[in-house]
């Protein structure tokens, strides 16, 4: 089958390899849809995300749904034919992480398409995707295997907002209008937050910010800044999440979030030791939380989506076929044109 392989720094190959077997708990699903997550891009442009670097062929990928097109002996309630969003998330069961219901911190944790582990764990851009029944979510005839695709980073927004803790009436700041930051937004929306501010460098992404119901934008990194106002009086966002990455966003985040308030890091920073006014944190009692994948969301992500209460077909920018693959890597980094850039799996 052919699957999309990473080698190194841009060295996408579109590779031939050899399926593997079945085990009886598993189904072997035909991927139709896929999206480009912003690790997939690390991997692509810089052979790492954060801490993991790459030291084999990588299969990428770990935004997916598709059709199962082959069921394991002990296999019941999915049957062929079946439309699925693929969790991608293949957590141990058994370890305390997972017992005590934080399996995305799982110990012996399998993900698709990550380098965090070796041998890496391959991911699902590719013909067909192995999975376990349990990562496997019936999705309804009418919602689409391109939305199917998005329950993913959904999930991760989903998890971040439940990390925050109770949101309702609360006024919220996101740091990043790219996909997570925008899906976060949504995510804080439908849980009840009701002053909803993102910035960013960029103004195409913050024009989509804008389209899809957020309450105030802010373009920063020109010569006025325009969230200095907030800094008054040690901040006034209850809640904010940092979803880029940067640390200078990071910065501005303790600048102007409130006393007693609570910062939630979901973008992957630089890799090793980096700098944090830890002052701030312990001045203003400011609660500074790690929000890393999902669990349970994933589900919650799917309802969400298959109910249409949170609409992501805005975000959705643009879709490529696997021949074309490094032109879809190319667009998905184009902030300027795009938000999320899925790949199409056609036979």
């Amino acid at each position: 089958m052919q699957a999309l392989q990473i080698h190194g720094a841009q060295d996408l190959r579109l590779s031939e390899i050899e399926p593997k077997p079945l085990a009886p708990d598993e189904v072997r699903i035909a991927v139709k849809s896929g999206g480009i997550c912003g690790s997939d891009l690390s991997y692509y442009f810089k052979g790492r995300v954060g801490d993991f670097a790459l030291q084999e062929p990588l299969v990428l990928g770990h935004e997916v749904a598709g059709e199962i097109a082959e069921v394991g002996d002990a296999i019941q309630g999915l049957a062929l034919g079946d439309a699925v969003a693929i969790n991608p998330a293949r957590p141990c069961l058994a370890c305390p992480d997972c017992l005590g219901g934080r399996s995305n911190l799982c110990r012996n944790m399998i993900f698709y398409g990550s380098a965090a582990r070796m041998p890496h764990a391959q991911g699902a851009f590719s013909d067909f995707v192995i999975a376990r029944a349990d990562q496997c979510l019936p999705i309804p005839e009418n919602m689409g295997f391109p939305i199917a695709a998005m329950a993913e980073p959904l999930a991760v927004a989903l998890h971040a907002v439940r990390r925050a803790g109770d949101v309702m009436g609360r006024r919220v700041m996101i740091a990043g209008a790219g996909p997570i930051g925008l899906l976060v937004a949504l995510a804080a929306k439908q849980a009840g937050a009701t002053d909803i501010g993102i910035f960013d460098l960029a103004e195409p992404p913050l024009e989509k910010a804008r389209e899809i119901g957020v309450d105030a934008i802010y373009r920063v990194g020109g010569v006025d800044n325009p969230l200095a106002r907030f800094e008054a009086n040690k901040g006034v966002f209850d809640v904010a999440f940092e979803a880029t990455g940067a640390l200078p966003a990071l910065a501005s985040l303790l600048r102007i979030t409130r006393p007693g308030g609570r910062i939630v890091q979901i973008g992957m920073l630089p890799p090793g030791d980096v700098t944090l006014a830890a002052n701030l944190l312990m001045a203003q009692e400011i609660d500074y939380l790690g929000s890393f994948r999902f669990h349970e969301e994933y589900q919650m992500a799917v309802d969400f989506l298959a109910s249409g209460k949170i609409d992501v077909r805005p975000l959705i920018t643009g879709t490529y076929g696997l021949n074309d693959a490094d032109s879809a890597f190319e667009a998905a980094a184009d902030r300027d044109q795009h938000i999320k850039v899925q790949l199409r799996f056609e036979r």
